[in-house]
This record gives C-alpha cells, sequence and structure tokens, in this order.
C-alpha cells in the first residue's frame, strides 16, 4: 500500500491525529497496514517525540503542536477518517 512506503514516524501521527491509541493497538494497527522489524523496533522512540502519554489509561495522543504537519489527503485514510479528520484540524 502507499502507506507502507512512508516514513513510521508519519504513519504514527497520521493515526494518533484521528484518536488516542494505547500502544498494542497502536502496533496492531500499523501490522496490519504492514510495518518492518525496524519501523517496529523504533515506535517507542517515535512516540516520545510526537506523542503525549495520558497515565489515567496509558494511551498516547498526538502533542497538539503536531496537528499542522497532518495531510488531510493521507493515502491511508478511508473516507470515513478524512471526515472526522475534517472535524478535528479546526481546533
Amino acid at each position: 500500500s502507499a502507506v507502507y512506503q512512508r516514513p513510521c514516524r508519519d504513519r504514527v501521527m497520521h493515526l494518533l491525529a484521528l484518536r488516542s491509541y494505547k500502544k498494542p493497538e497502536l502496533l496492531a494497527r500499523l501490522q496490519r497496514d504492514g510495518i518492518s522489524q525496524k519501523d517496529k523496533n523504533s515506535v517507542e522512540t517515535i512516540l516520545q517525540e510526537v506523542a503525549q502519554l495520558n497515565p489515567k489509561d496509558n494511551s498516547y495522543m498526538l502533542k497538539d503542536c503536531l496537528f499542522k504537519d497532518i495531510q488531510k489527503d493521507w493515502p491511508g485514510y478511508s473516507e470515513t477518517e478524512r471526515g472526522l479528520l475534517q472535524l478535528i484540524l479546526p481546533r
């Protein structure tokens, strides 16, 4: 898929832009889309760079300052996710 070719950091950011994820959920989603072992090993570091940890439920949310870097036409988004993004990004 077109998403597989993209940097893992961008893939994580675009997933977190839609909603918060717990680390196992995020890894499962990345694996479903296809992720290399090298990228899988770097997810923890990427999360520290781009996400905030919610200590209440151990979920990760995209840092507010990074929403400006989100592409509305990201190839990994479904039509439903694009619609959701239209509601999220204006904030």
